[in-house]
Order: C-alpha cells, then structure tokens, then sequence
C-alpha cells in the first residue's frame, strides 16, 4: 500500500520524508518531521498518532531505536504497524509489524531508513536506499531519487496514486511541504515536477518571512 523513504542531512540540519502509495493522500497521515529533532513515516495500517509521540521522545534525548520501542511498547496493535524513524544522529530504526500487508521490507542507510509494504517484491526498499546514498547532495532530491528508485524496482504490487515530500531545516514550519493527494497517472513524476517548480524559490520565501523587507519581490502582475 505505501513505500517511504526517511532521511537527514549529513550534519542534520534537515530532515525529510518522501512517500508514495495508492491510497490517496498518503502524506497527509504518515510523513511527521520536526526541526533539530528527526523524521518518522507511520504507515501500512496508519497511526498519526506515532508520528508525534516518537518525534516527542526524540525531543527529549531518546535514541530512534529507544523512541520507536517505548511508542510501540504502548500500542497494543502494533503488530499492524509499520514505522521509520530517525534522529539528529544514530542510525534509523525501523519495525514492520506482523500484520503489515502483503510483501513488506526495511533497509536501512547511514542517514536514512527505507520501507514499504504491498510491494512488488522485497528488494525495493533496498534499491531506494542506495539512489539516497548516491544521490544528489541536497537532501529533497536525495528523497525523491529514492522515491523514483523505489517506483522503477517494481514499487507497490498495484498502481500509486498520491506522493509527498516534507522537509523541515532551521525554521519553525517545513519549508517544503508539497503533495499530490490523487492521480491517475504517475504522482511521482508529478510530484517532481512540482519540486522542480518550487525548488529556486524556496530560500525567497524563507527570507520573506524572517526578513520581508528586504525579502525579493515576487516577479507577479502588480507585485511592487
């Protein structure tokens, strides 16, 4: 149903998510990100709830593999869960529950974790963490690499409809934060293109909002 991939910078100024599934609206309910803190995708049969409790235990010191345990510790389904989580340093941790649908699998990278259930065959997960690792060095092509590595493996045994990536740095809210909740056609490659788009500007807005006075104009119709 969902394939994800979680990652941060090498001196984890940035944390991410990319994620595809053939439900809609994937990113909506599994991609959780705070800054200075890490990253958790929360999916097969989805608990929002996991996202903040482990991001909460991380605020606090807690290591992913500590923070991952004592949520799942408290969560009498968790055999239906699958989640990937990672902190400011040490490695990833992963759990795929019992319960997780269909062909499901984790690989782990050295500031990434991958995973995804209903998958086409075991080896996808494995093939996005190696297009991280040698993707790009910005951390949202990096995701999304891994995410079209991942869809060309095989991806999910049925068709994607809905991607997301969320990145959070330095700032309070993500700067970016872009999905495609519905598709008939190819969200990840759709999704892309909207990275493509917003990718020059994202820096522009981050200054409009800490610095609007000397923030660039927006180059529209009556913008002055």
């Amino acid at each position: 149903m969902t394939f994800s991939i979680i990652g941060r910078s090498p001196r984890a100024d940035q944390f991410g998510v990319a994620i595809a599934s053939s439900s809609p609206a994937v990113a909506a309910r599994c991609s959780h990100v705070r800054a200075g803190v890490g990253v958790v995708a929360s999916q097969n049969i989805t608990d929002p709830r996991l996202g903040g409790r482990i991001l909460a235990r991380l605020a606090q010191g807690a290591s992913a593999d500590r923070a991952l345990a004592e949520a799942l510790a408290a969560t009498p389904e968790r055999e239906f869960r699958q989640v990937l989580a990672l902190g400011v340093s040490g490695p990833a941790a992963v759990h795929s529950g019992s319960r997780s649908l269909g062909v499901f699998n984790t690989a782990l990278g050295r500031d990434c974790a991958a995973g995804g259930n209903l998958l086409a065959h075991p080896g996808v997960p494995l093939a996005m963490v190696r297009a991280f690792d040698t993707g790009p060095d910005v951390l949202a092509e990096q995701l999304l690499a891994a995410l079209r590595a991942g869809r060309d493996a095989g991806g999910e045994a049925g068709a994607v409809h809905s991607a997301g990536l969320l990145i959070v740095r330095d700032v309070e809210w993500p700067i970016v934060d872009l999905r495609v909740d519905f598709s008939e056609h190819d969200p990840i490659a759709e999704l892309d293109k909207i990275y493509r788009l917003y990718a020059p500007q994202i820096d522009d807005y981050v200054r409009r909002a800490l610095d609007p006075w000397h923030a660039p104009h927006f180059g529209v119709p009556g913008d002055r």
